[in-house]
């Protein structure tokens, strides 16, 4: 007979308390990280992104799984790879039609490269598994600060640049005509997109990363149209997701991962309904 799955092989919150206290930084790390990414997935989504960050999270990856086969710092190694990716196709992919090929061919080719360097890791290492799902417990104190570093570098240059950023992002075409330097805002876009992708894969990891970066802002376009109302709400959504993730992981036997992605498609499905019962009501009214 095949047993049955019991709440308690998935969630045990004995001793929750003294646990909680032991993932101060990874809950720090997860608010920050979706607060900024909510904020940085509206960008992603009105340029149609999307797809791109798969393809940073991929060569992310791969940057990460060579510094832990050669010694070097993982957090250097993810945003090295995720820049590299970026920027590649932030020059070579001006077109939505060059960009999603100049993708698919990064995405194949980083989570080659990372599985083949992580074979090579001498010895049993959580980091191994916990490079591609994401790891609860990963978040050292000087890790710690170099998230919370970047993510604040990345919510700095996305505050200066936000209004050229949006006006390229809505109209390119326009944006040009009026002087806006299309390119240079696209590429340092990138930038950005390439270092909050880099921390974002310590916590959620390389494979699960669009749960930070693209569906709160999708969620939130979904309820809203307004140019403050929907990066509030992207930066909620990131929050709850992360944070919300981490504390039912923290309670449960399965990585991170799945929890942040749980939460953050449900408050999609939930945006989802949102919309269609406006739109009913609309058209009965």
């Amino acid at each position: 007979m095949i047993p049955m799955l019991d709440w308690g092989d998935i969630f045990s919150f004995q001793d929750y308390g003294d646990l909680l206290v032991l993932l101060t930084n990874s809950l720090i790390a997860g608010a920050v990280l979706g607060i900024v990414g909510g904020l940085v997935g509206v960008f992603v989504m009105q340029r149609d992104l999307a797809f791109a960050v798969h393809g940073v999270s991929e060569l992310s990856f791969a940057g990460a799984a060579a510094a832990l086969l050669f010694g070097g710092s993982v957090v250097l190694g993810s945003i090295g790879g995720a820049l590299v990716a970026a920027m590649l196709i932030g020059i070579l992919g001006s077109r939505a039609r060059d960009r999603n090929s100049i993708v698919g061919v990064l995405m194949p080719f980083g989570l080659g490269l990372g599985i083949l360097f992580l074979s090579l890791v001498q010895g049993r290492t959580a980091n191994r598994f916990g490079l591609l799902t994401g790891q609860i417990v990963a978040v050292s104190s000087p890790d710690l600060g170099w998230l919370i570093g970047i993510s604040l570098a990345v919510l700095v240059g996305l505050l200066l640049m936000w209004h050229p950023l949006r006006f390229d992002s809505l109209d390119p075409e326009s944006a040009a005509a009026r002087g806006v330097p299309v390119r240079a805002v696209s590429l340092l876009f990138m930038v950005l997109l390439g270092l909050i992708v880099a921390v974002s894969v310590h916590i959620i990891g390389a494979l699960l990363v669009l749960a930070l970066l693209v569906t709160p802002a999708a969620a939130a376009m979904r309820v809203s149209a307004g140019p403050v109302a929907v990066p509030l709400l992207a930066a909620l959504f990131g929050f709850v997701s992360a944070v919300g993730g981490i504390l039912l992981a923290l309670a449960g036997s399965l990585p991170v991962s799945p929890y942040i992605t749980t939460i953050s498609f449900l408050i999609y499905l939930g945006c989802w309904g949102v919309q269609r019962l406006r739109t009913r009501v609309r058209r009965l009214a």
